[in-house]
């Protein structure tokens, strides 16, 4: 007789399969659905009514270990690591220290000047000394022509046309004009400007401050101040005034010290600069100038010193201070 196939023990499946749900997604089978009245309910119940569970029972026994505070530390370990830290100190300390030193002494910028050398040479006598004056008495028509006035140190009064044939109280016009110097003059009668068109007309000319001509200062010409011709302050020869033939030197009171530029400290490069300059009556540095350049900033740094500088003004005669031209010397060196 055949046998019948042996057919798979249902009951025991069951079994198995009601024992829990956590293979349910791979043997097919379809996960219970709860109402959602009961899910609601068992969640109330559960924040009201927790399950108590049985206390949980320590299995796990201590084990003893070494508290590592409570070595004693080595005093050997210390006291080395202490000295060789301290001793690596001392050595960046002093090569540091050192370094330092070697290169503040290259780079040093300390220029000592020597004032000595910034003294122009007077002119010889003969030469022309600076200076100049002029006037007018704001006149439409050109000065008069005529005659140079006198020459005085100290002139009273200044060059006029005569309007008055006698005066009561005659005074000699003069102006201030260095006495080795020989002017141009003619034989005309009055006292004018030599180099002048008019020569019919007795008039002062269109300048100001009394005095002949188109300038202003009580002088004779075209200049500023009681001296001949083209120039100022007095004297003649046009410009200003130069040291010698009675005009004394300025005397350097403050004198501060230039500093090197960043590009020529580091090339290290140094020289002198030459720079031209007026001192005025006041004994102040004006419109300087560099006449012989060094480069690499130093003619900047130069130009900044010599504009803080302060003179004893230059004199004429002992008595007058007047304003020259000078030229200084800047030395840049590195010690």
């Amino acid at each position: 007789m055949e046998k019948e196939p042996s057919m798979p023990n249902t009951e025991s499946q069951a079994a198995t399969l009601t024992g829990g749900h956590e293979f349910d997604g791979f043997l097919g089978k379809a996960f219970e659905e709860k109402p959602i009245w009961t899910g609601l309910y068992e969640s109330i119940r559960d924040v009201f009514f927790p399950v108590k569970l049985p206390p949980l029972e320590l299995t796990s026994q201590p084990i003893p270990v070494p508290d590592r505070m409570a070595v004693k530390p080595n005093p050997w370990a210390i006291g080395i690591a202490g000295t060789v830290n301290l001793l690596i100190l001392a050595a960046l300390l002093f090569f540091g220290v050192r370094k330092i030193i070697e290169v503040s002494k290259g780079q040093t910028s300390a220029t000592p000047i020597d004032i000595s050398s910034w003294q122009p040479k007077a002119p010889k006598g003969s030469d022309s000394n600076g200076g100049g004056g002029g006037g007018g008495e704001h006149s439409i028509v050109d000065p008069i022509k005529g005659r140079t006035p006198k020459i005085e140190k100290t002139p009273i009064a200044p060059p006029q046309v005569e309007t008055v044939d006698k005066p009561k109280l005659a005074v000699t016009p003069a102006i201030m004009v260095q006495p080795n110097i020989q002017l141009p003059d003619n034989n005309l009668p009055n006292i004018g400007v030599t180099k002048s068109a008019n020569v019919t007309v007795l008039s002062g000319g269109q300048g100001s401050g009394s005095g002949i001509g188109t300038g202003s200062g009580g002088g004779d010409g075209s200049g500023n101040g009681n001296g001949f011709g083209p120039g100022s302050n007095g004297g003649a020869g046009g410009g200003l005034y130069h040291v010698g033939n009675g005009v004394s030197q300025p005397i350097p009171l403050i004198t501060p010290e230039p500093e090197f530029s960043d590009e020529a400290r580091r090339a290290k490069y140094q020289g002198i600069v030459l720079i031209s300059m007026i001192v005025d009556a006041q004994g102040n540095p004006q419109n300087p100038r560099v006449t012989r350049a060094l480069g690499m900033g130093l003619d900047e740094k130069a130009l900044e010193a010599v504009k803080l500088y302060k003179f004893k003004p230059a004199m004429k005669d002992g008595r007058t201070p007047v304003p020259v031209m000078i030229t200084v010397e800047v030395n840049f060196r590195l010690y």
